[in-house]
């Protein structure tokens, strides 16, 4: 970053992992504890000393949320300082591209506009998207509500299959005993449970149910972008996710990263993103298809990902890139930076305890170069700060290794799929 220092506000919305991810990340740019706005009191910022914290019941929904960040902006109205404004869930994202015009009148705000969030945050959509950037996905139908009542053909794929909505934000709101993230299922009977079960429980929006791809060792990869303020993509990071977490509620959030690297993913992102008129973080999950031997895209985040702390760990601090774009403007004559880390430089991110990784963890090239990060001691964790160490967070941190040998011994037979 340029020497000349400026300063900035962070203000930051939520209370998760993710969010305490970009908050070390701005710690680390300004040592001072950085502005936080939550719905609830969750683990991974309690306790904190690096957070001003503040709880609003009901933040996450408006208008609670609207008028809570009117006052906000009457409290800087006056400060000629820069406020960064940045959600860290989707409904946050949402919330901000919902009141994209008002919001960025006076704080800064590395998002898209609401109709661009609508098209891209749908999966539906998405696909349709994909289609016309020839970004390969798996083969996929939408099922409706009513096609469900009117008892119409549902599947056409070979099983296993994958079920998941079409909207994250509606999913998240929905509350059932069978409520998964993402539904992998084996035969007709199961997945006649599971649709039904779902309408019957009161969920409104539609479901996408998609051909199960089927992967190798260690198949998926993250990737994660910032875009300029001009639509520019500045900055790129692979990573390969080398164990995921298995719970129902929690397939498919990854659980230890290492970097890597796949010029061809860079090169149909960085066009997709540029042609599209992108602005701020966006976050790709990918799988490997042995069956055509392809990359296969399943979503977008419309913001960093939960797990993209791996990129501050391994030297490319997320924060900094907001801060170069819009404090400094200084990043519309970089080129275009693509981190290639090599292994033996390369950091371990991890969200479960050393040893859930070397148990759970399937055989793979990967997870032994995993291993040896683990080895050299070059690895670490989003919630473990150096600079925010305390014997509650140190008890907190206890309680989530225990979970995962906990849920792990319950579920890890779903893994390698």
């Amino acid at each position: 970053m340029t020497t000349t220092k400026k300063d900035f506000i962070p203000v930051l919305l939520g209370g998760d992992l993710n969010l305490y991810g970009m908050a070390r990340s701005f710690y680390e740019l300004t040592g001072k504890p950085v502005r936080t706005i939550a719905s609830a009191q969750i683990a991974p910022t309690k306790y904190s000393s690096i957070l001003d914290i503040e709880y609003i019941p009901e933040f996450d929904t408006d208008p609670i949320f609207i008028n809570k960040m009117r006052e906000v902006i009457k409290e800087y109205e006056n400060s000629d300082i820069p406020v960064i404004l940045m959600g860290m869930g989707d409904w946050y994202t949402e919330l901000i591209s919902r009141h994209i015009d008002e919001l960025s009148a006076h704080f800064i705000c590395p998002y898209i506009d609401k109709e661009l969030e609508k098209e891209l945050e749908n999966k539906e959509s998405f696909y349709a998207i994909c289609e016309k950037y020839n970004l390969p996905y798996p083969k996929t139908k939408v099922i409706t509500r009513s096609m469900v009542e009117e008892k119409e053909e549902l599947q056409p794929f070979d099983f296993p299959i994958a079920l998941k909505a079409v909207n994250s934000v509606t999913w998240n709101d929905f509350t059932s005993p069978i409520k998964e993230k993402v539904y992998i299922i084996d035969n007709m009977t199961e997945f006649n449970r599971v649709i039904h079960g779902i309408y019957k429980d009161g969920y409104e929006d539609d479901m996408i149910l998609q051909e199960f791809v089927v992967g190798n060792e260690s198949p998926m990869r993250v990737l994660n972008a910032y875009v300029d303020k001009n639509h520019q993509v500045k900055m790129m990071c692979l990573g390969n996710a080398v164990l995921e977490d298995p719970t129902p509620l929690g397939i498919g959030n990854y659980l230890g990263i290492i970097p890597d690297y796949n010029e061809e993913i860079f090169e149909q992102v960085k066009f997709f993103l540029e042609d599209i008129k992108y602005t701020g973080f966006a976050n790709f999950d990918l799988k490997y298809d042995i069956k055509d031997n392809t990359y296969k895209y399943f979503e977008i985040n419309l913001r960093q990902g939960r797990s993209s702390f791996f990129l501050t760990l391994n030297g490319i601090n997320l924060a900094e890139w907001v801060v170069r774009d819009y404090v400094y403007d200084d990043l519309k004559d970089q080129d275009l930076f693509i981190a290639d880390i090599p292994e033996d430089k390369g950091k371990l991110w991890l969200n479960a305890p050393v040893d859930v990784f070397e148990k759970y963890t399937p055989e793979s090239p990967a997870k032994d170069v995993a291993r040896k990060m683990v080895a050299d001691k070059r690895f670490g964790y989003t919630f473990y700060y150096e600079k925010d160490k305390s014997f509650k967070r140190w008890l907190l941190l206890q309680r989530m290794f225990r979970y995962y040998r906990k849920v792990f011994k319950q579920y890890g037979h779903r893994l390698g799929r």
